[in-house]
């Protein structure tokens, strides 16, 4: 394996236009390292992204976030900056894995990764960030709807770099929530929900957001409930509604921990929690939501 330490952004681009589909990036390696130690990967060129300092920033801006590829989930988990303009990615950053993995996992490995079950990647379809591309002759933006193509897929080509990924600041409001059932803390999500919630003055909803984690071959939304709660109240039948139609929307597989039936099931449930939710945040009301019966 020949192995590359850049320390720049172009150095990065130079290998990958020299390499194509044969460099293997590592930033945090929590995909890649159990990889090569199972024997499931043997990289013949790996570029080392992190003395690439130029990629590890976090900031913001009238619109939003502005994330660096090199940000570490920890860091999305505990900045004040993240929890006031964008605090569903905040929540959603604090379920990834164990304190150890958000310590190394990073925006851009998350993003290339494109792993179905992850919890950033589900908020990213929520909000429609947008992930700004590099390679050697020029960038491209890409949409979040449009850069997962399936598992572990993304509309990347092999000589792109995910450099930043921008995040918009939820409107004046709003109420959000990440949830998700797993089989312990820090395992892979069976089922995900990330919910944002947008009020008028009259508590009408004027703006719906629901994506899905871990319940399809990419993050999912799940437009027609959304449609279903914009313009009304969110009582318990609208939530109800919106958990129903949410469970037809998703495409889960059977699992070890679950079978497919279960994971729409457990659509509805987490739907209606992650929206009551995200109704409680939008009105100011402090806890979480009470929980409608035991899982």
């Amino acid at each position: 394996m020949d192995y590359y330490a850049p320390e720049t952004v172009d150095e990065v681009l130079a290998l990958l236009a020299r390499y194509g589909d044969d460099a293997t990036l590592l930033a945090g390696g929590q995909s890649l390292m159990p990889l090569i130690n199972m024997g499931l990967a043997a990289p013949t060129v790996l570029v080392d992204l992190n003395g690439v300092q130029a990629l590890d920033y976090l900031g913001e801006d009238d619109a939003g976030l502005v994330v660096g590829a090199l940000t570490r989930d920890r860091t999305l988990e505990a900045s004040a900056v993240v929890r006031r303009r964008c605090p569903l990615l905040a929540e959603a950053a604090g379920n990834v894995g164990y304190p150890s993995i958000r310590a190394r996992a990073t925006m851009g490995g998350t993003f290339a990764q494109a792993d179905p079950a992850g919890e950033v990647p589900t908020v990213a379809m929520a909000l429609d960030a947008v992930v700004r591309a590099r390679h050697a002759e020029g960038e491209r933006t890409i949409g979040a709807s449009d850069f997962f193509l399936g598992p572990l897929t993304t509309a990347l080509e092999p000589n792109e770099l995910v450099v930043e990924v921008r995040w918009p600041a939820l409107p004046p409001g709003s109420g959000w929530a990440y949830v998700e059932l797993a089989p312990r803390p820090g395992d892979y999500a069976l089922v995900g929900v990330a919910a944002l919630v947008t009020l008028d003055a009259d508590a009408r909803c004027t703006v719906v957001r629901l994506a899905y984690t871990a319940v399809g071959p990419t993050p999912l939304r799940a437009p027609e409930a959304e449609r279903a709660l914009v313009g009304r109240p969110l009582d318990d039948a609208a939530l109800a509604a919106a958990g129903a139609l949410a469970a037809e929307a998703v495409e889960p597989e059977d699992e070890p921990y679950a079978s497919a039936a279960y994971k729409r099931e457990m659509t509805a449930v987490y739907t209606r929690r992650a929206l009551r939710l995200a109704l409680e945040r939008a009105h100011g009301a402090a806890g979480p939501a009470a929980p409608e019966r035991p899982v």
